[in-house]
């Protein structure tokens, strides 16, 4: 019999919030194994943020830990998890906007500048358009572009797992697919993703497992496709029925 994965991250039993006394998190928990995409989706206020920055150390629980490969982080400074392997990309202000696309990765390798020049030609590798643009400031992207970009600063510091704070907000339709589409090319050069999205059909569909939260709780977790296809799930939290 196979032995079960062991989590690369993982939140367990999280309580806590950005105000003393005032919980959002609840008793929270999460899991990413090795090589995965997971997916947390869930109402606004449902406390999705909030565990994604516990868990880069951006927020402090009140009780639970955070484990990544083995190492309680709870509470660390998020440049000491930088370090170990763990990059955060924010919902807003992800990027410089007055700085060229090129300066913008540049400043994702602040702690390994000596390899910068291999760094940036694999950014530029998997995303095209960035070394098209590479001297362009970074403010004449679009929304899809900006995203990319984000993604491709923080994969300058050479994570082995990524977290991302709703990449696909306030996207058009096409923006939204091409973001999707990173976060598959990323994860298929070896880098675990956990990503918070509102989006979430489209983002349950790329998931290798999901997790539902409400009110700071898990309320469903399972194989993305599982919860896609869940009746329950589909009425409460997908706007009607499975396709």
């Amino acid at each position: 019999m196979s032995e079960e994965p062991s989590p690369v991250l993982r939140a367990d039993g999280l309580v806590g919030g950005y105000v003393e006394g005032v919980d959002i998190l609840n008793g929270c928990s999460l899991d990413a194994n090795e090589g995965e995409i997971v997916v947390v989706i869930g109402p606004n206020g449902a406390g999705k943020s909030t565990l994604i920055k516990a868990m880069f150390g951006l927020i402090t629980p009140r009780e639970g830990r955070v484990l990544f490969r083995g190492t309680d982080i709870t509470g660390m400074p998020p440049h000491r998890i930088t370090r170990l392997g763990m990059s955060y990309v924010p919902q807003v202000e992800n990027i410089f906007p007055s700085l060229t696309i090129q300066e913008n990765l540049e400043m994702g390798a602040s702690q390994g500048r000596a390899e910068l020049a291999p760094r940036m030609e694999r950014m530029f590798e998997m995303f095209p358009i960035l070394l098209e643009r590479r001297r362009h400031r970074a403010d004449g992207l679009s929304g899809g572009e900006r995203q990319m970009l984000a993604v491709a600063r923080a994969l300058m510091a050479e994570p082995s797992v990524l977290l991302l704070d709703e990449p696909s907000a306030g996207l058009a339709p096409r923006a939204v697919a091409e973001v999707f589409q990173t976060v598959q090319r990323v994860n298929a050069n070896g880098v675990t993703i956990v990503m918070i999205e509102q989006n979430a059909r489209d983002a349950l569909a790329i998931a290798d497992r999901g997790f539902v939260l409400e009110s700071g709780q898990n309320r469903f977790t399972g194989p993305g496709r599982d919860l896609l296809s869940d009746p329950k799930v589909a009425e409460l939290y997908l706007g009607g029925a499975t396709t």
